[in-house]
C-alpha cells in the first residue's frame, strides 16, 4: 500500500521526539541521523514508533537489497537459531560447507573466506594482496604496495582510512599505514603509470556508492583487468555496495564481463539480518593463507551461513537482478526529468542513483529531511548529493510515488 502525503503528514510524533532524543544523549555521535525512530518494517517500507509509514529508498546502503523482512530470510533465520548460532571456526558446522561452495559457485571461484563487516572484508583482501605479493610474485619483504582510487570508501578501521582522501574519515586518526597508492578514479593511464614492480594489486569499487554512486568511464573496468593481467598484478573489486543485484548483473563488473581476482563482498550478503562479509578467489589467490594467519571468532558462524545461504538462492534465480535492470528504466527517466528543475545532474546503474541537487534548493541533508516529512527516506553524501538505494523488492507504484515526492521536493524554491 502506498502512503500519501496527507496521511503520513497527520501522523502523531508523540513517541518519536523523546525516543529519538534519549538515543542521542547516550550514543557516540558518529552518525548524524533524520529524526524518525524505526519499528517495524516490511518489503520497502517502514513504521516508526508512532505508527507513521515511510518508503525507505536507502535500503541499509544495500544491505536490504532484498528488502525488509523477506520471508524466505526470515524462514532461514528463524529455522537456524533453534538448532545452531556459533561455534567458532575451531569447528565445522553443518552449514558451512553450503554456504561456501554456494557462493564460490555464483561468483564462480574455487575458495570463500567469511568474516562479517564489510570493512572485515576489505582488511582481509589487503592481507592476501600482500601475502600474494611477498609469497607469489616475490616481492621483497614489506614493500608490497596496492594501487587505490581517488574518492574511494572501502570502510572506516585505520588501515583503510589511511588511504580515503575524505577528510571527515580521515583527520585525526593517523599514523597511517604506508604501501598505498592513489590515483584517479577512472584514469587508466595514471592506474598504469603508478604500477611497478612492488605492486600487488588493485583495490577499486566498480561503481562509487559512498561517493555519490559514481559510475566510472565504460572501459574502466576492462581496463584494470587487462592491466593486472600484464603486469601480474591482483585486482580485487570491493562489491559491497554494488553487488548482488544492485546494478541490474550480480556484479557490477558483470556490465563489463570482467572478472576479478578477488570479490570483496558484505552487506546484502546477510540480507538484511546479521552482518556477513566474504572474499572470494580462486585457490591460487586465497590459497597463501595458513592457520593462524587471518581468522574471525564470528566469520562463517552458522546463522550467518543459513541466512548467506538463502541469500545466494535468491540470487542464483537471477529474478532480482533483471528486476532492477527493469526498473532501472523508470528510475532514470524521472530523475533525468529533474535536471534544470531542482537537481544538476545524476547517475544511475540499476535501482541506484546519485543524485546532484541544485544549491538553490538546499543541501542534500535539507532535501533528505523534507523528503521525510513527506514519507520517504533517503541519505545525502558530500553535501550536495543523495543517494537513492530501494529495496529490489520496491513496486512501480511505490517507486513512483517516491519519485513524485522527490520532484516536488526539488521543485520548491
Amino acid at each position: 500500500m502506498t502512503a500519501t502525503t496527507e496521511t503520513t503528514a497527520a501522523a502523531s510524533s508523540a513517541r518519536t521526539a523523546p525516543e529519538f532524543d534519549r538515543a542521542e544523549a547516550r550514543t557516540a555521535h558518529n552518525y548524524h541521523p533524520l529524526p524518525v525512530v524505526v519499528a517495524h518494517a516490511e518489503g520497502a517500507w517502514m513504521t516508526d514508533v508512532d505508527g507513521r509509514r515511510y518508503l525507505d529508498l536507502l535500503a541499509g546502503y544495500s544491505a536490504l537489497n532484498f528488502g525488509h523482512s523477506h520471508p524466505r530470510l526470515l524462514e532461514a533465520a528463524h529455522a537456524q537459531l533453534d538448532q545452531l548460532t556459533l561455534t567458532s571456526r575451531a569447528f565445522v558446522h553443518d552449514q558451512f560447507a553450503d554456504f561456501t561452495a554456494k557462493l564460490g559457485d555464483l561468483c564462480g571461484k574455487d575458495l570463500v573466506l567469511p568474516m562479517n563487516t564489510g570493512a572485515e572484508a576489505v582488511e582481509t583482501a589487503v592481507k592476501v594482496i600482500r601475502k600474494w605479493g611477498y609469497r607469489v610474485k616475490g616481492i621483497p619483504a614489506d614493500q608490497a604496495e596496492i594501487i587505490v582510487a581517488s574518492g574511494n570508501f572501502h570502510g572506516r578501521t585505520t588501515t583503510i582510512v589511511g588511504f580515503s582522501d575524505d577528510p571527515d574519515a580521515r583527520d585525526d586518526f593517523g599514523p597511517f599505514a604506508p604501501g598505498f597508492v592513489t590515483v584517479p578514479y577512472g584514469d587508466l593511464a595514471a592506474l598504469e603509470a603508478a604500477i611497478t614492480p612492488h605492486t600487488a594489486g588493485i583495490l577499486v569499487e566498480p561503481i562509487q556508492g559512498e561517493g555519490g554512486v559514481v559510475i566510472p568511464p565504460h572501459g574502466y573496468l576492462r581496463g584494470i583487468r587487462d592491466l593486472a593481467t600484464a603486469h601480474d598484478v591482483l585486482f580485487a573489486a570491493d562489491e559491497i555496495q554494488a553487488g548482488l543485484g544492485r546494478t541490474g548483473r550480480t556484479f557490477a563488473c558483470d556490465h563489463e564481463d570482467v572478472v576479478p581476482d578477488l570479490y570483496v563482498l558484505g552487506k546484502a550478503l546477510g540480507g538484511g539480518i546479521v552482518p556477513v562479509s566474504a572474499v572470494v578467489a580462486d585457490r591460487d589467490v586465497l590459497g597463501v593463507l595458513q592457520p593462524g594467519q587471518h581468522g574471525s571468532t564470528f566469520g562463517g558462524n552458522a546463522l550467518a551461513c543459513a541466512v548467506g545461504s538463502a541469500v545466494v538462492d535468491l540470487l542464483a534465480t537471477g529474478d532480482f537482478q533483471r528486476r532492477a535492470d527493469e526498473m532501472s528504466v523508470l528510475l532514470r527517466e524521472r530523475l533525468e526529468a529533474m535536471i534544470g528543475h531542482g537537481v544538476v545532474g545524476v547517475r544511475v546503474r540499476g535501482l541506484w542513483a546519485g543524485v546532484d541537487i541544485d544549491p538553490a534548493v538546499g543541501t542534500g541533508r535539507e532535501v533528505c529531511e523534507r523528503l521525510m516529512a513527506r514519507g520517504v527516506l533517503a541519505k545525502d553524501t558530500h553535501g550536495s548529493t543523495i543517494r537513492l538505494a530501494p529495496p529490489l523488492v520496491v513496486s512501480e507504484d511505490d517507486l513512483t510515488w517516491g519519485l513524485d515526492q522527490l520532484a516536488a521536493v526539488v521543485g520548491q524554491r
